[in-house]
């Protein structure tokens, strides 16, 4: 990291930032803007884009102004460990249910962190499952089985 960079967590957030928003500045200027009275497809991405972009620029100047801690280690790991559970929760859905689907994903997200606890997960993992049928299925009415096809419901 150059050393004219004092503060890497902020340079990368920075950088981070603008880029998404540029990204959803270029991409909606294929559309109608409109005006803030009648807003056309291209405004809310558009206005977001931009006052993401600024948060971004804000974040690069400071990277060179305030002193901050190096970045740190690199999980990547646990990063593709929560990137199955989510995968895994999309496929689960449809075949399994919401029930076993929101358990793999309460279980593999939690084992990706450092103090995974089975029984503390559990009763997460159960409790979780309980509120999103209650609410999801039963109270919203939405057409999702609590378990899916694949347990012959």
């Amino acid at each position: 990291m150059p050393s004219f960079i004092r503060h890497p967590k902020d340079f990368w957030t920075g950088i981070i930032f603008l880029f998404f928003g540029l990204g959803a500045v270029f991409i909606g200027q294929d559309y109608a803007m409109g005006s803030a009275g009648r807003m056309g497809p291209a405004y809310f991405p558009s206005v977001l884009g931009t006052l993401l972009a600024v948060i971004g620029l804000i974040g690069i100047i400071r990277s060179f102004i305030l002193v901050g801690e190096p970045i740190g280690r690199f999980y990547m790991k646990e990063l593709l460990m929560i990137l199955a559970a989510i995968l895994l929760f999309g496929i689960l859905m449809r075949g399994a249910g919401l029930v076993p689907a929101i358990l793999v994903l309460i279980f593999l997200s939690a084992y990706a962190g450092p103090k995974f606890n089975l029984k503390e997960v559990t009763f997460l993992a159960v409790g979780l499952a309980v509120f999103a049928v209650v609410v999801f299925v039963k109270l919203l009415g939405l057409p999702m089985a609590a378990f899916g096809p694949w347990f012959g419901v």
